[in-house]
């Protein structure tokens, strides 16, 4: 199994926004592929939230193959839309691991 784990720190004054946009709008879409089983979605505790907070998004793939199709099909536009909407008000990295 597959972890898609998606890291965001998000300003302050859109960090209400961005979670009811994520839960929405963005994690349904990108559950609509069809590459992912599940989500998990969690903010940061101990973390210096003077900027904003922080969140953690999970998905569960079911292979690396299920995965890279993600990226070379979807990644891309979803990343679009986020920006599109909250321009530079988040910071946003991606880590990939195998469940062991």
């Amino acid at each position: 199994m597959i972890i898609y784990n998606v890291t965001t720190k998000v300003a302050t004054e859109l960090s209400f926004q961005w979670l009811q946009w994520m839960k929405e709008e963005q994690i349904p879409a990108i559950m609509a592929t069809g590459l992912f089983r599940e989500y998990r979605i969690s903010r940061l505790l101990e973390q210096d939230d003077e900027e904003g907070p922080t969140y953690v998004v999970q998905f569960l793939a079911d292979s690396p193959e299920e995965y890279n199709r993600f990226v070379t099909q979807h990644q891309q536009a979803l990343r679009q839309r986020a920006y599109a909407i909250f321009g530079d008000g988040f910071v946003a990295f991606n880590t990939v691991m195998e469940v062991i």
